[in-house]
């Protein structure tokens, strides 16, 4: 997560959530590291988000090619496959550390590097093919466990402030039985989200809307 974008989506936010249609305060999940969550079903302000999703649809890695290509075709979709298969029908916990453990093991890449830009949102195929930034690692777990079954309405990537770094980061929150798991490419394990102190989110998106992040009693 570039800090230039981050500056001007913390400074941007809260006017897009009350300029949104329809803003709701999110009740039926638990609030995320404490805050209060104003919920808004509108995806018109990230642009980032919905071209990836829709990058993501149109590119079946059919091409062929070998996996040490920096561009997606078969080797990497066999990959992606194998881990998927390797991983169907165990529980859950089982599936959040295998993909965070396989995802975590691409090397971190700054997007103006990988596409000459501040800030770029990769779909896992790119991510794949030429490694990534935090949101790229959040944003390839979180469709890895899509393809597992998991429901997407209980998964959010989360673009939040790491308060010991000083530094803007994303993660991806999964919302189970037990709590709220958190899935980092800075931790080689998952970790529930109540063991963590230093993390403040700014707001946290899925498939199906977005959430405004604010400290309670704000």
């Amino acid at each position: 997560m570039n800090i230039r974008s981050w500056l001007v989506i913390t400074a941007l936010l809260p006017l897009l959530a009350l300029t949104a249609s329809h803003p709701a305060v999110a009740r039926s999940l638990p609030p995320l590291f404490g805050t209060a969550e104003t919920r808004v079903d509108n995806h018109r302000p990230f642009p980032k988000w919905t071209g990836m999703l829709d990058r993501y649809f149109a590119d079946a890695g059919a091409k062929p090619g070998f996996c040490t290509s920096r561009f997606f075709n078969n080797c990497h979709a066999k990959r992606w496959a194998e881990l998927v298969d390797k991983l169907k029908g165990r529980d859950l916990t089982s599936q959040l550390n295998g993909v965070n453990s396989f995802m975590n093991q691409a090397r971190y890449t700054v997007d103006s590097i990988n596409w000459g830009v501040h800030d770029y949102w990769a779909t896992p195929g790119q991510f794949l093919a030429k490694f990534g930034d935090c949101e790229d690692y959040a944003i390839a777990k979180f469709l890895t466990l899509k393809r597992l079954g998991v429901d997407t309405r209980k998964m959010r990537i989360v673009v939040l402030q790491d308060l010991n770094l000083r530094i803007p980061h994303a993660v991806l929150a999964v919302y189970t039985e037990g709590g709220i798991t958190i899935l980092d490419n800075q931790v080689n394990n998952t970790i529930q989200a109540s063991a963590i102190r230093h993390y403040h989110p700014i707001f946290s998106i899925n498939e199906e809307a977005w959430w405004l992040h604010r400290t309670m009693g704000r």
